[in-house]
């Protein structure tokens, strides 16, 4: 059951005492288990022991042989850093302001790492080696965190909890055809081959030669990571700690190839996660040896369930479950998921799932399935579906991922179409269903403060500098539930325009933002409501003029629009001229985009990090796309 930052006293001390809270380590006590978390990157359940003819993963299988496998965990963002973030402090990056992929933000005091408690309590805490939390990792987080972290650096009989992950399956590795793959194969035992012959394919794939080429190439990647899995294994062996250490494998979320990784799906989401109990701790095994476990598990359990096989006492600022321990807690009923910016795209979708269906809301029904990001067009099946779509090649279901727009609301009954295909929200046989997984996703997006229904320069903005989590908790600073049910208006229809239309001189801008959202979803139906869009221009707040500029040019005007879009290029935070060239993305095909701005925008020097580069590549696509116009070319160049 999700908790709500109630913070303990200790923490708070912790907090404002920091030099007090890790104090030296208690003395070793063997009996507590070693942990060992084996992960891998970019995955979905893609292995022997989950039932997949087509994958060889030997080591793994072996692993579920003996542990337990568990047949419904989820990640509960399907992108590495806000899935990260929920992982180490078993608290959502919804909750954190950690949910924009690139896009950090400062930590709340009042809340840990994990790894910090556990080192208090004694354990030493390795990470090899990858953080990527969104945040600034606490120096007091890691004993050590390297790539050359280990186990084997701890004090004699010291107890561990390390951390392995292997990026060998990460989608930047899976980028590769035929040639590759044979000098792979090569290298490879006949019976650990993958023909692209036999790849399986998703309904919403094309059965092409590139397209089965691509998936061979993750399932081969996935068997090179499986012999990983066996060398650090058989260190834990040879240092005779096998049965001593309770061992983890899971995923950080689903396939880096479409419809996977950035898409709130099971595709996306559902991960493998298997654990090994050795035999002094096979007590703490929720089932036989060998078995599955079909209770939803999400990252945020992660976290409390250490802490106590640990026996250390759990904060209850946790958003997670303890899955099985000492203290294990009440099975879940949902698992939950978001999916916010990634890259330069900008996105807000919300889902929550039982052990059967799945429900959706697309809160930009208006922007296209699958739109162009400048790191994944260089996967193979991106590219494919891309080529397929212009020549008029792409039949239904494989058209999917190519819509332009996207239904509000999606129900998906995961048993009878696993592949999440036909969306049953409009079925009259659903209707309550649907408003009951409704309700449930709004009552726990109200509950954990979900800070995006805040743009995302407009969160920050509010934080003035501080943590996005803690300036979510003051009521007065953000009316969540308030804004919610206008952000619940986009995409309802025009029976809702005149609400639309009101929130429009709403005093919050953020729900000045939304009612000029759902207003750009309805298109050429937001006619009656231009005046109060053309007004809604001079709004002082970036976002809203954006989302009115966007709604006007629905609407057919042009030159105000992009002078309001043009001006939002040149803006000192570069979270709103990203917003800027998003929305010029989004109407190039209304507009003519402001070619002086968007040249200016993309030679000046580089002062943003990531969300600088993603600013630019979406603007140097957007001349190249729209105009045939040569633009200094800094695709190749390495990010910061």
């Amino acid at each position: 059951m999700s908790k709500l930052f109630v913070i303990p006293v200790f923490i708070l001390l912790a907090t404002c005492i920091p030099a007090l809270f890790l104090t030296e380590c208690s003395s070793p006590q063997t009996e507590r288990p070693n942990i060992l978390w084996i992960t891998c990157e970019d995955i979905s359940p893609h292995l022997g022991c989950y039932g997949d003819p087509y994958a060889h993963t030997p080591n793994l299988d072996r692993m579920a042989a003996t542990g337990i496998r568990y047949q419904n965990a989820f990640a509960p963002a399907p992108v590495c850093t806000p899935a990260r973030s929920s992982i180490i402090t078993g608290v959502y990056a919804s909750s954190l302001g950690t949910q924009h992929l690139r896009g950090p933000a400062p930590l709340s005091g009042s809340i840990r790492c994990f790894t910090e408690y556990l080192r208090k309590a004694g354990y030493y805490c390795s990470n090899n080696s990858k953080e990527d939390y969104n945040f600034t990792t606490p120096v007091s987080a890691w004993d050590e965190s390297s790539e050359t972290a280990h186990w084997r650096n701890r004090q004699e009989g010291q107890p561990f909890f390390s951390v392995f992950n292997f990026t060998l399956t990460h989608q930047s590795q899976t980028r590769y055809l035929q040639d590759k793959l044979t000098q792979i194969n090569d290298t490879l035992a006949p019976e650990e081959r993958h023909d692209p012959g036999k790849a399986p394919l998703p309904p919403y794939y094309p059965d092409t030669r590139i397209v089965r080429q691509n998936v061979a190439a993750l399932y081969t990647q996935i068997t090179l990571m499986d012999r990983k899995v066996k060398e650090l294994l058989e260190q834990l062996e040879e240092d005779g700690l096998a049965e001593h250490t309770i061992v983890f494998f899971y995923s950080d979320h689903g396939d880096g190839l479409p419809r996977g990784k950035r898409w709130i799906f099971d595709s996306g989401t559902k991960v493998p996660l298997i654990i090994h109990f050795p035999e002094k701790y096979r007590h703490l095994l929720p089932g036989e040896p060998g078995s599955a476990a079909d209770e939803l598990v999400s990252f945020v359990d992660f976290a409390p369930t250490v802490l106590d096989l640990a026996g250390v006492e759990v904060p209850g600022y946790m958003q997670g479950n303890v899955m099985f321990g000492n203290q294990e807690t009440e099975k879940r009923h949902y698992v939950y998921g978001i999916r916010d910016r990634v890259d330069e795209v900008l996105e807000f979708t919300r889902s929550v799932r039982d052990d059967r269906y799945r429900y959706i809301r697309n809160f930009y029904p208006h922007r296209p399935r699958m739109q162009r990001s400048f790191y994944s067009e260089q996967t193979p099946i991106r590219q494919e579906l891309r080529r397929l779509h212009a020549e008029g090649k792409l039949p239904e279901p494989e058209q999917w991922l190519m819509k332009p727009q996207k239904p509000a609301e999606e129900l998906y009954d995961t048993r009878t179409d696993p592949s999440e295909m036909n969306n049953l929200a409009g079925d009259p046989e659903h209707r309550e269903l649907l408003e009951e997984m409704r309700s449930e996703l709004f009552r726990w997006m109200v509950e954990t403060r979900d800070l995006s229904l805040l743009p995302e320069a407009e969160m920050h903005r509010r934080s003035e500098g501080g943590s996005p989590c803690d300036m979510a908790r003051d009521p007065e600073v953000y009316t969540v539930k308030d804004i919610l049910l206008v952000a619940d208006l986009v995409g309802r229809g025009p029976e809702y325009l005149d609400e639309m239309a009101s929130a429009l001189d709403h005093p919050d801008p953020a729900i000045r933002y939304w009612g000029a959202v759902g207003l750009a979803a309805l298109g050429e139906q937001a006619r009656p409501a231009e005046k109060e869009l053309q007004q809604a221009l001079s709004d002082e707040t970036p976002c809203v003029r954006f989302a009115a500029a966007e709604a006007l040019t629905g609407l057919g005007h042009t030159d105000e629009p992009v002078r309001v879009l043009a001006g939002g290029l040149s803006h000192e935070d570069p979270l709103v001229s990203l917003m800027a060239v998003q929305t010029l993305v989004a109407v190039k095909d209304r507009v003519s985009p402001p070619v002086p701005q968007l040249e200016e925008l993309i030679e000046k020097p580089e002062q943003a990090g990531d969300i600088g580069w993603y600013t630019r590549e979406a603007a140097t696509w957007l001349l190249q796309s729209s105009l045939s116009y040569s633009t200094p070319n800094m695709m190749n160049e390495p990010r910061p």
